[in-house]
């Protein structure tokens, strides 16, 4: 235990003069939420548990499965189908005992965030999706608490700090001067749809968790103001600054009551109430008003041939949207995700002058179920 030269166990940090016992004191006297205990958050929690933070919180409703385990190291093949907040919980616990560790075993959503990201000092978004992402932004802002920021696909980190003081003392910047508003359903795919290296959310997490620890305790250059770009395959880093745009905050929820009532999964999607299911679809088939359209690019398989049907690319959907005519519309694409884009193309242009629909799960599933 605590000796003269302070806890053994942070030992090897308090030794570094920028840091200290003072350094020390500031950590296991501060409070961290980490907001998702996927890819980002695993590491990012390890670190800080070693690192002494006086009460991490963690949130997360998922369970742990085989397909997470080659980037969420903190688990094991014995954990899957088990809670990640609480099994995470458990680990961190065995692993540094003498900090206090809240699992929040549920999903955030606007109705909880405020009153749990209110308990907290700074806040880590680990999470891999823009509704959550916007989510956390808006209460960060509205609860005036520091957002360490982090997003991986494929081969590229990012990594920024948003909600802080600037090097002037008074320019802040959040999620929203990056990116205003929801890029559309088709235009970035997420971890499960690119693909992630195993080891790039161990270099981002581990940079959230560096972040947060400079925060704290005052020493070195925090990422305020800027985004950094990390690519694992050329080992390049790039840096830019993040300027305060005027309508950001007009976009922000105008105080709780008003977040509380805000539908982010709503505002992130095309229109997801419009999809529609196999058996949904198969009774669509029957009713002749209906127009059927395939937004696929030519020559993608697999072809249809079992009805009737418009092809319409989405490559150049928007201009060619003229042509239809039908007043009821049922669109379908490889896996669903382009049908649901072209559908709020048409639902933009047209207004409520037409019922659209999307094939949920796409022409695959259709055809898959047709087998069996």
């Amino acid at each position: 235990m605590a000796n003269k030269q302070g806890n053994p166990r942070y030992q090897r940090q308090t030794t570094l003069k920028e840091f200290g016992e003072t350094g020390q004191e500031k950590l296991g006297n501060s409070r961290v939420l980490v907001i998702g205990a996927g890819g980002l958050g695993c590491p990012a929690l390890q670190y800080l548990a070693g690192a002494g933070i006086g009460t991490l919180g963690l949130v997360d409703h998922d369970t742990v499965s085989l397909s997470n385990l080659h980037r969420q190291v903190l688990y094991s093949t014995d954990d899957i189908g088990l809670s990640k907040a609480f099994r995470a919980a458990d680990i961190l616990e065995a692993l540094n005992p003498e900090i206090d560790i809240i699992a929040y075993n549920e999903q955030l959503n606007p109705s909880n965030a405020i009153n749990i990201i209110s308990q907290f000092d700074i806040i880590l978004d680990g999470t891999d999706n823009f509704a959550s992402r916007y989510m956390i932004n808006d209460a960060c802002v509205l609860t005036n608490k520091p957002l360490i920021y982090g997003a991986i696909s494929r081969f590229e980190g990012q990594i920024a700090v948003f909600n802080c003081d600037g090097e002037d003392g008074f320019t802040k910047t959040n999620y929203r001067d990056l990116f205003p508003h929801p890029p559309a359903e088709d235009e970035i795919l997420n971890c499960a749809e690119a693909g992630v290296i195993g080891v790039l959310p161990g270099i981002i997490g581990t940079m959230m968790a560096n972040e947060a620890i400079k925060l704290i305790t005052g020493i070195g250059t925090s990422l305020i103001n800027r985004l950094m770009t990390y690519n694992s395959l050329t080992n390049q880093v790039y840096e830019m600054e993040i300027q305060p745009e005027k309508e950001s905050l007009s976009l922000i929820p105008e105080n709780i009551a008003a977040f509380q009532a805000s539908n982010y999964e709503l505002m992130c999607s095309a229109h997801p109430g419009n999809e529609i299911d196999i058996n949904s679809f198969d009774q669509m088939l029957l009713d002749p008003s209906v127009l059927f359209i395939d937004v696929r690019e030519t020559n993608e398989t697999p072809e249809v041939e079992e009805f009737n049907y418009l092809k319409l690319p989405l490559s150049g959907f928007r201009s060619a949207m003229e042509q239809i005519e039908a007043e009821n519309v049922v669109l379908f694409c490889q896996s669903g995700k382009r049908s649901l884009s072209a559908a709020r193309m048409i639902s933009e242009h047209y207004g409520n002058s037409k019922k659209v629909y999307s094939l949920k799960g796409g022409i695959v599933a259709w055809k898959n179920l047709r087998r069996v």
